[in-house]
């Protein structure tokens, strides 16, 4: 223990409607940090991240029950005010401590041809698979290169359809008309003093 608590992280894997709709259950996964009922969340993965209390918190598993706290490693449902806009694919963070974005840049690899891979042309459209939620967008390939083939890599910048939540050194997959092409890990975020296009 280094004494500093890190900022809390929770992916946001299914949405449920509880108590006549008085309150959102958003389940998922902690991937850090610790949250007690009381404490300030935002959620994160769409043009305009809203804060908002947390209310409660089940613990997962076959028995649900009201839990005082969770931290790291573990599955549970945070109770929400049943007025905030939640689903999958977004995340809960600490106020400030992660942003959404529609682009990037990235380091991708496709896939060898025997795994399924195939060439990726510039500006085709592909289904990114980060975290637990799927969007659509493009990759703009370096200057001179007009697609990337089966067992090659690149930097890349990527322009989603969409604001997620991203952070620099997260892993994602891609698709190519429904089948696996690759996958890529983000390298540079906007607005984050590393960003040059």
């Amino acid at each position: 223990m280094t004494g500093v608590e890190q900022p809390f992280l929770l992916v946001v894997e299914d949405v449920f409607v509880r108590h006549q709709g008085r309150a959102i259950a958003a389940a998922g996964a902690i991937v850090r940090g610790w949250v007690r009922p009381g404490a300030e969340v935002e959620i994160v993965g769409s043009d305009r991240n809203v804060t908002v209390q947390v209310v409660g918190i089940d613990a997962a598993g076959p028995r649900t029950a009201r839990i005082d706290g969770a931290g790291a490693g573990m599955n549970v449902a945070l109770l929400l005010p049943g007025t905030c806009a939640v689903e999958r694919g977004h995340v809960l963070a600490t106020p400030g401590s992660i942003g959404a974005h529609r682009t990037f840049g990235a380091e991708i690899a496709v896939l060898p041809e025997h795994q399924g891979g195939s060439e990726v042309p510039a500006d085709d459209l592909l289904a990114f698979c980060i975290r637990s939620g799927a969007v659509r967008g493009v990759v703009t390939l370096p200057a001179g290169m007009d697609v990337l083939h089966p067992a090659h890599a690149a930097q890349v910048t990527v322009t989603l359809e969409r604001s997620v939540a991203l952070e620099v050194g997260q892993d994602f997959a891609f698709r190519r008309r429904g089948r696996a092409a690759g996958s890529g890990r983000v390298t540079r975020l906007p607005g984050t003093g590393t960003w040059s296009g």
